[in-house]
């Protein structure tokens, strides 16, 4: 076996790992549709590798040739498509389609070119070369600069250049062969072949990498929310706010409690209890700034910490989310049902913890129901500011027209 057919093998068998890898996390992950994309370019990539093994063999020579050229420009077709799903840009798929069909006519044409030249050994890589560079291009444009995404990006664009210099090496290796037959056992075919070879292998695990990565960042996220609510749990919470409590900058924390939430669970269903809980989270995500850090914190208490803010801008925001959230109608609720809610504000001091700081934000907030409720109370001097034996157990009616 020439050593060009040997590398042929393996990229076959690399090929069928590949694609079954990305088919098992496609099949483990049925919303994310990236994997599929990645699956069927190494299944066109099967086909192609194929195709090189029987091209020798085939009775209409040109017909062979071109349809291996399509499958391989199907493999790389479906990374473009699938690295622009996963980077959040539109599917060009007029532009696509344009492009395959002009690639495919030309190289069904330049078959009829003299084999060993470098026109016709151009024609046949230039599409390749676009779309890799169009699919590092996805990557840069996304702006996402992690390890993965810059590996990703500099294997595309040697890709992109091992393509556009493929037709020249071909001259400087003794040619491409002067048939079909005879390319396999040309230098050239060895050195293409296993330069592929391990770029497919590198392209396919930094794939397979993103994929994993993204599994596991997803996993995460949907550890650390609230599945009614959409905000972080009270363990997410913790965790993004913590970092925050660590620089001398002034940070602020507002505790929020919803008012007479027993008795609308009571009084109309818990239905509509969860769109209030919903409406609330809403109206903390339109109107927190962009850095804050909001969490639901367990039942009906709500948590906005916001680093770089001391308490008067805490307060301000507070306010406006108690006016806010008494004048909204809550589906389910009656026209003249009203909900309002209770807001402990406080700043953090030096060195202070953040169950500190929530523990003082808490005393503000219990301030807060024991005067009435639907109101925004700020935690005094922490020396000053202890909190009761007994918080606020239960809640308090809803305010009504």
């Amino acid at each position: 076996m020439a050593g060009a057919s040997f590398i042929l093998a393996i990229n076959l068998f690399v090929a069928a790992l590949f694609a079954l890898a990305f088919f098992l996390v496609g099949i483990s992950n049925r919303a994310d549709k990236v994997a599929r994309f990645f699956a069927l370019a190494y299944v066109f990539g099967l086909i192609y590798i194929a195709s090189e093994f029987v091209l020798p063999l085939q009775d209409v020579p040109q017909f062979g040739y071109t349809i291996g050229f399509a499958s391989f420009l199907g493999a790389v077709t479906s990374v473009t498509l699938g690295i622009a799903r996963r980077y959040g840009h539109r599917l060009p798929w007029t532009a696509v389609w344009v492009t395959v069909v002009i690639s495919v006519a030309a190289n069904w044409f330049a078959y009829l070119l003299p084999h060993d030249t470098v026109l016709r050994n151009l024609i046949y890589q230039a599409p390749y070369a676009l779309m890799q560079a169009i699919a590092a291009w996805f990557i840069l444009a996304s702006r996402r600069r992690q390890p993965v995404d810059i590996g990703l990006t500099a294997l595309f664009i040697l890709s992109t250049l091992q393509f556009l210099t493929k037709p020249f090496a071909a001259v400087l290796l003794g040619g491409s062969g002067d048939s079909t037959s005879t390319y396999l056992a040309t230098t050239y075919a060895l050195y293409s072949q296993s330069l592929g070879a391990m770029l497919q292998v590198a392209t396919g695990l930094l794939m397979l990498t993103l994929l994993v990565r993204d599994m596991l960042v997803e996993a995460t996220a949907r550890s650390e929310t609230d599945p009614l609510s959409g905000v972080l749990n009270r363990r997410g919470f913790d965790d993004r706010a913590t970092p925050g409590m660590q620089n001398a900058l002034p940070a602020s924390l507002v505790l929020a409690d919803l008012d007479s939430f027993k008795l609308i669970n009571d009084a109309y269903g818990h239905p509509v209890g969860d769109q209030v809980i919903v409406a609330f989270a809403q109206l903390l995500r339109d109107n927190a700034p962009p850095r804050a850090v909001i969490g639901r914190l367990g039942g009906e208490e709500f948590a906005v910490f916001l680093p770089e803010s001391n308490a008067a801008t805490a307060r301000l925001l507070a306010e406006s989310l108690r006016i806010n959230f008494s004048g909204m109608s809550i589906p389910g609720l009656p026209v003249f049902a009203r909900c309002t809610a209770s807001f402990g504000v406080a700043e953090r001091i030096e060195s202070e913890s953040l169950s500190d700081l929530r523990r003082r934000a808490d005393a503000a907030l219990y301030t807060a129901k024991r005067s009435g409720r639907d109101r925004v109370m700020q935690a005094a001097d922490p020396h000053s500011d202890a909190m009761p034996l007994h918080p606020a157990s239960g809640t308090s009616l809803a305010r009504s027209a």
